[in-house]
């Protein structure tokens, strides 16, 4: 089975969708642990310039969350909210609801999924359906593939270190 190193993020042609595909050298818990504990989620989401304070967690079905990523720069801090519904949580899924405050009535549905690949190897699989193309485009042009690429790379490290 081929790897994949690096994070793969695809715009499907039919459908207001975005998928993202990654293999990390970890078993799946790991993998769940880092996206559903708080503390570790963190340290290794969105990109190497921004840190982010998380407001509420709830990491179960059901349960909800907040976050803020911020940068300092020359005219004070950036921060960007985020915010969503977790609509059900287990070890292989997660299907949570995501909205950047910035633009609160583009709420995206997404689905992780978390595939033993055996070997102490998961692939994860994301996708993101949201409203309409082009709110789905707009997203594509935010320079989304760099939070995702540089928190993917920090999510590697942590796990190569034993962080998670």
């Amino acid at each position: 089975m081929n790897m994949i190193k690096e994070t793969v993020i695809e715009a499907d042609p039919g459908l207001p969708v975005i998928r993202m595909t990654r293999d990390f050298a970890a078993a799946p818990g790991r993998l769940f642990r880092a996206h559903t504990d708080p503390a570790l989620f963190a340290r290794w989401v969105g990109p190497d310039a921004m840190a982010t304070r998380i407001e509420h967690w709830d990491a179960r079905t059901g349960g909800s969350w907040r976050y803020v990523s911020a940068r300092e720069d020359t005219d004070g801090d950036t921060e960007y909210w985020f915010h969503g519904c977790f609509h059900e949580v287990r070890p292989d899924r997660i299907v949570q609801t995501f909205t950047f405050e910035g633009d609160p009535d583009g709420v995206a549905l997404e689905t992780l999924w978390f595939e033993d690949l055996g070997d102490g190897r998961t692939r994860l699989r994301t996708q993101s359906l949201v409203d309409s193309f082009e709110s789905r485009d707009a997203w594509l042009r935010s320079g989304m593939e760099v939070g995702v690429n540089e928190g993917h790379a920090k999510l590697e490290r942590m796990l190569a270190d034993g962080t998670v």
